[in-house]
């Protein structure tokens, strides 16, 4: 190899695109082919002045080391293998000692697997122990490297490795010897078995308070490089088994909790303490939950919001304010209330009150956090938070006012209608925070801070709007048209188009939740939007025109096909313009445009039926290859590299899709860096990116969108459905868990859509019960078969609880739909029966046992699992439990075997602390016991004392829930020697419950009529076993119920039944009766079923005639 070889390598330092390419190119051609690069590269790595050069030849031989090493002469390998350890040993600059130890790894590995390079290890060792703290740093380093490049390297001896590491991580003298330990600690971690090995394991949790002091004295430093090395390794350890941190895990939760706190700390370390805690949360939540650390983080993260900018920006880098707001989202989400809300609710009443603005901002931001994680519990508390939002609404500070229009925004989208009965207050108060703004930004100077703060208000109010009004009944919301039209039609032409997007989102909503009282603004909305539909000059153009689109379908579903008829064929053609249009954004609002269409058009959709269902196609048949991936910093190294990901190629995307600066722009340190790290990273470390493919994200919504298409156009689909199923099958194995939950659904749907169609077509109406008694068409119960299976090979294995509880509800919601058919048995009888296979997964989920309930690793601390719930993780069990009444529907009375396998985890959620967990589980007996009918008989007993203790429970709704379920059972059951003797008790704890009250809220008016049932069931069973002359006038004037119209058919059952047993006191009431048996027949049409209408109506021409 000659100077043309080193002045080749020299080239690729320079800041020239086209010279780097050439002398690749030649490198690659005349060069690298040959064994002999290998030696030469190492003579420069070894011997050449320039550290930049050293560097470049250490990246680019251990490229090559794989390739040829083993073709090089024998009798030169241990000179260079000497040479390179001595050289790197006495290597000045950083950079290029590191990278030559990667080029000792890359050696050994092919060494040592030969049985060559024996004494490597034992010469490391003793390096990683001299007296010189460079050798020691160098030893520990190269060890490293080696268990990055083979991990088992050390697995004969770790005993002796963690030995050395538990005194190399206390090193007295050198920093990188302390780090370079802890990134050997994450490595060989990797490779210690932890039940196994418990010697081993308990060595390895013996360095974690050292490297705990590591982190600590590296951010005393302000010794940024090192100390974002130790956050990695903390990062890498807490997704392993837990077991490496469990024994020091409450210590570390204060360690992190403490270095968040301080604001005298450096920004970016705060915020790497808090990301810690947020995946510590996430991942280990039950274990965080056991600690009882869930009041200190949430209050530390209340203090930490008050250092939030005073000017609010989206485009805001990471601080920790931010994150401690994220950290609570995740704090909500991830356990119970009791642990988050119900300390955040106490602790920000102060705040609110304070006289320094940043604080008031701070706790309504706050609150606005945890919403969505714990909506129940906040819902029952919106008496005491809505004042304290009202107040913020007229705070004089422009921070607050913005801050409490985002907590409107995030209470109303999580609790619509609850917020919506607060219009009268809310809106009013919306709108005058928007003329405010408004009248601010014309006033003040356009670049100006205050312009700035006005032009969010103005934002912040209409996407207040937005979210507050899908709330509201037609008829409220029709009071603010008027209103609010005119104020934001005249922002649709704003020049700052993310005011406009706000404007055009309200718009769409208000014409959504106001229906007909929209109309008199529809042709002028149409033109002005009109105008939008197909622009595309730049990315804001086209995240504008997708706002349009989106808000386009919900002014469809308003007005109505008839009127929004003329529209449709532009509106279809933009949308399907827009698929090309490479925006990932405007993709996914064509697809959901079609949905509504779809939705208002239904079987009359059909001549766009085509183009929609191949468009969605072709999006699912997309391969994910070559697909750009979206990835944050820690990926940055690979930008515009094509890696390797699960056996598929990958484009790197920066974080906005493109390829971020040129060769030219990045000096030559990090150039090396770059392609040195860059050959570090296995595909394996991919995982833990968590990387989705935009494809995949587009996938989620298009087999999402082809339910919605088939399910409203009914008949028309026929032709699609084949393909439609073919095509959403396999993406029951998809690996992006939203394709998988999306898919559930479509199947479902289609099995739905094809049965419905099925009934109209004359096949007879299934019955409770197995074996089938009506057999469905053999193409059902093919595609039943089809689907079951798919569904339960996912739902058995399956790790994500949304995609649980996704399976769960279309489950539920077929069996009541299409009964037992999907439960029949397999023809093979050695298989499980779907039966089986469905009560053995409710019951995983039941007693939170399945796999989407544990965290990572199994947690020791049974109280946990068994104690309080986070909502979000409720809703996987009451999506169960609605399986199980389904079941009941299902089968009918042969529910009543089963009931013995669901009771005991059912009752035991009766007793729950939890008033949200005894409601639905008293809900579901009550259901249960309707579907079993007589077949609840042999459970009498054990429902009577429950249900009777749940009629004083202290919450509204699973009082409710009992009065319901124990006038079934008295209906049902024929064990009249527990039940009739009881009916005095029954009635006492009832009568309290049977009282009007004008104010009452919903809760309160649906126990009332549920209690109004119960009893009404008991006198149906057994009316000599009620006092009539009592009961009857009392109940009467309840009459007609006006929250749970369910209600209304025990009642006038029980009335019918009473005149056709010619009952003196029922017709003693007549006179009330007849006007409320006019009344119930009235719109609304729900108010009673058909059957109950057609009796009304003989009843009282009978009464009339007499």
């Amino acid at each position: 190899m000659d100077a043309q070889f080193v002045s080749l390598l020299q080239a690729l330092l320079e800041p020239d695109t086209a010279k780097v390419k050439s002398a690749t190119s030649q490198l690659n051609q005349n060069f690298y082919k040959q064994p002999e690069s290998v030696v030469a590269l190492l003579n420069i790595v070894i011997n050449h002045p320039q550290p930049e050069l050293r560097q470049l030849a250490s990246v680019e031989v251990r490229k090559l080391v794989g390739k040829h090493w083993n073709a090089i002469n024998e009798a030169q390998k241990p000179q260079l293998r000497t040479q390179l350890l001595q050289s790197t040993t006495d290597e000045q600059q950083q950079l290029a000692r590191h990278s030559k130890a990667r080029v000792i790894a890359a050696i050994a590995k092919v060494d040592l697997e030969d049985g060559q390079w024996a004494d490597l290890p034992a010469i490391l060792q003793q390096a990683a122990t001299s007296s010189t703290a460079r050798h020691r740093e160098v030893g520990v380093y190269i060890i490293y490297t080696l268990l990055e490049t083979m991990p088992d390297v050390f697995q004969e001896n770790l005993a002796q490795m963690l030995t050395l590491f538990n005194r190399t991580i206390q090193d007295p003298e050198s920093v990188d010897v302390r780090v370079n330990t802890m990134l050997a600690l994450s490595e060989l971690a990797m490779v210690l078995d932890t039940e196994e090995d418990t010697a081993s394991l308990k060595s390895f949790q013996a360095t974690v308070p050292h490297m705990v002091k590591v982190l600590q004295s590296t951010i005393q430093e302000e010794d940024e490089e090192h100390t974002m090395q130790a956050f990695d390794v903390f990062n890498k350890l807490l997704s392993y088994e837990s077991a490496f941190l469990n024994a020091h895990f409450g210590e570390l939760l204060q360690f992190f909790m403490q270095v968040s706190a301080k604001s005298e700390i450096d920004d970016e370390v705060r915020s790497q303490a808090i990301s810690f805690l947020m995946q510590a949360v996430r991942y280990r939540k039950l274990k965080v939950q056991s600690l009882k650390v869930g009041e200190h983080m949430t209050k530390m993260c209340l203090q930490i919001a008050t250092e939030l900018d005073e000017q609010p920006d989206e485009d805001d880098e990471i601080s920790p304010a931010r994150s401690a707001l994220g950290l609570l989202d995740i704090l909500s989400e991830s356990l119970p209330p009791s642990q988050v809300a119900v300390p955040l609710l106490k602790a920000i009443g102060p705040f609110v009150q304070d006289s320094r603005p940043e604080y008031r901002r701070a706790g309504i931001l706050a609150l606005g956090m945890c919403v969505e994680g714990a909506p129940d519990f906040i819902a029952t508390q919106l008496k005491e938070i809505l004042p304290l939002v009202l107040h913020l609404l007229e705070d004089p500070a422009t921070t607050v006012r913005s801050a409490a229009l985002n907590g409107v925004s995030r209470l109303a989208d999580d609790l619509a209608e609850d917020m919506g009965k607060e219009h009268a207050k809310l809106i009013p108060a919306l709108i005058r925070n928007f003329d405010m703004a408004l009248q601010g930004m014309r006033n003040s100077p356009k670049d100006s801070e205050e312009h700035d703060l006005n032009t969010h208000i103005v934002k912040a109010s209409a996407m207040a709007v937005d979210s507050l009004i899908e709330g509201l009944e037609a008829e409220d919301a029709a009071k603010y048209v008027n209103e609010l039209m005119p104020r934001f039609a005249m922002l649709l032409e704003h020049d700052d188009h993310k005011v406009q997007m706000a404007a055009v989102s309200a718009i769409g909503s208000i014409a959504s939740a106001s229906e007909g009282a929209f109309q008199p603004y529809f042709e002028q909305t149409m033109q002005t939007l009109g105008k939008y539909i197909e622009i595309k000059a730049s990315e804001e153009e086209l995240e504008l025109r997708s706002m349009v689109i989106d808000s386009l379908g919900k002014i469809a579903s308003a007005v109505g096909p008839e009127a929004f008829q003329q529209f449709v064929r532009p509106l279809m053609h933009a949308s399907e313009e827009g698929l090309h249009l490479d925006n990932q954004r405007l993709k996914e609002t064509s697809f959901i445009l079609w949905s509504t269409l779809a939705r208002v058009y239904e079987e009359n959709f059909e001549p766009f039926l085509d183009g929609v269902v191949n468009s969605l196609f072709a999006c699912l048949d997309q391969e994910e290859t070559d697909a750009e991936i979206q990835l944050g910093a820690e990926a940055s190294d690979l930008i515009g590299q094509e890696i390797t990901i699960a056996g598929k190629k990958i484009k790197v995307a920066g974080a906005n899709g493109h390829n971020e600066g040129d060769i030219d722009d990045i000096d030559e340190d990090e150039l090396i860096k770059a392609m040195e790290e860059a050959e570090d990273d296995d595909d394996d470390d991919w995982d833990d990116l968590g990387a989705v493919t935009a494809v995949a994200m587009e996938k989620e919504i298009a087999v999402e969108v082809l339910g919605d298409v088939l399910t409203h156009s009914k008949g028309k689909f026929l032709p699609y459905m084949q393909k439609t199923i073919e095509t959403t099958l396999p993406l029951l194995e998809h690996t992006f868990e939203g394709v998988r939950k999306s898919a559930i659904s479509t199947l479902w749907r289609a099995f739905a859509c094809l049965w419905g169609l099925a009934e109209d077509g004359g096949m007879q109406k299934w019955q409770p019960g197995v074996p089938l008694k009506v057999k469905p068409t053999a193409d059902l119960e093919k595609l039943g078969d089809l689907v079951m299976r798919g569904t339960l090979s996912v739902w058995e294995e399956e790790l994500d609880r949304a995609t649980v509880t996704e399976i769960n509800r279309n489950l539920a919601a077929t069996l009541k739909l299409c009964g037992p058919a999907v439960l029949a048995p397999p023809t093979n009888p050695s298989q499980s029966t779907p039966l089986e296979q469905v009560t053995a997964a409710v019951m995983l989920i039941l007693q939170r046992s399945h796999p989407c309930q544990k965290d990572e690793d199994e947690i020791d601390e049974p109280a946990v699992l068994e104690g309080e719930s986070a909502e979000y993780d409720w809703l996987v069990i009451e999506t169960a439990m609605e399986v199980v009444t389904a079941l009941a529907t299902a089968l009918g009375p042969q529910f009543s075997e089963l009931w013995k396998i669901f009771e005991s985890p059912i009752v035991k959620y009766c007793s729950s602390q939890e008033r949200f967990e005894r409601s639905a589980a008293v809900g579901t007996m009550g259901e249960c016991i309707e579907a079993m009918g007589a077949g609840c008989t042999p459970y009498t007993s054990r429902m009577f004392k429950l249900l009777l203790k749940r009629l004083s429970d202290e919450d509204p709704e699973a009082k409710s829930n009992a009065a319901y379920g124990m006038g079934l059972l008295c209906l049902h059951s024929t064990d009249a020697k527990e039940i009739l003797p009881n009916y005095n008790t029954i009635l006492g704890l009832l009568e309290p419950l049977l009282h009007k009250n004008n104010g009452a809220s919903e809760s309160e008016a649906r126990l009332l009529d549920n209690a109004a049932g119960c009893v009404s069931r008991m006198i149906k069973k057994s009316p000599d076993s009620v006092p009539l002359d009592q009961a009857l006038p009392h109940l009467v004037d309840l009459l007609p119920l006006k929250e749970d119209f369910r209600e209304n058919e025990p009642v006038f059952d029980m009335i019918i039944s009473l005149y056709q047993a010619q009952n003196p006191v029922i017709q003693s009431l007549t006179s009330k009766l007849l006007p409320i048996f006019e009344q119930v027949q009235q719109p609304p049409e729900d108010q009673i079923s058909e059957d109950i209408r057609n009796k009304l109506t003989e009843l009282t021409q009978y009464i009339r005639s007499q």
